[in-house]
């Protein structure tokens, strides 16, 4: 059986702090959680960069604080220090749209940064930023970032992640 290839992920906080226990039942809590078991046991990666970090040191719930130790232990965790990329922020900044949804993209444009220094995948839960970085950015490096949001049809997103978590057309932000 050919073995699944290795992927990059940046993971936001946001499924850090959604991340429910074994006995959580609400569905974010529950698709959060089986998102971040399954890629503990399939072969992907997590990336860190200082600002993702700071993040999750901030809102990460006790099971993503307890995965986050189990993903080093296993050298599943890439500590990336990166630069700020002036030209995706210059194009946010250029944006048609309102200053709120500027700030909004600009809070996070890290997770994008970070994708496109690894392997162009965000894992997050925020489908207002996806949606603005899809709507109102033409960079080429943006375009081929992958954002996926593990609770929008949970069970697809972990069979994606299973396959190898391959480029898929309604994940890319162009």
């Amino acid at each position: 059986m050919k073995k699944t290839q290795s992927r990059s992920l940046v993971i936001d906080a946001s499924v850090a702090r959604a991340a429910g226990g074994d006995d959580a039942i609400h569905p974010t809590a529950m698709h959060a959680r089986n998102f971040l078991s399954a890629v503990l046991t399939i072969c992907h990666k997590a990336v860190m960069t200082p600002a993702v970090r700071t993040e999750w040191d901030a809102h990460q719930s006790r099971f993503a604080r307890k995965w986050r130790s189990s993903m080093v232990a296993r050298k599943k965790l890439l500590l990336f220090d990166i630069n700020e990329r002036d030209d995706i922020r210059a194009q946010v900044n250029l944006a048609t749209i309102s200053q709120k949804q500027k700030a909004a993209m600009l809070k996070d444009c890290h997770l994008v940064e970070s994708a496109i220094a690894s392997d162009n995948r965000i894992i997050s839960l925020d489908n207002v930023a996806r949606d603005l970085f899809k709507n109102s950015l033409d960079v080429p490096d943006v375009n081929s970032v992958l954002w996926v949001n593990p609770t929008d049809n949970a069970e697809s997103v972990l069979v994606w992640l299973e396959k190898g978590a391959l480029v898929r057309k309604e994940y890319k932000l162009t």
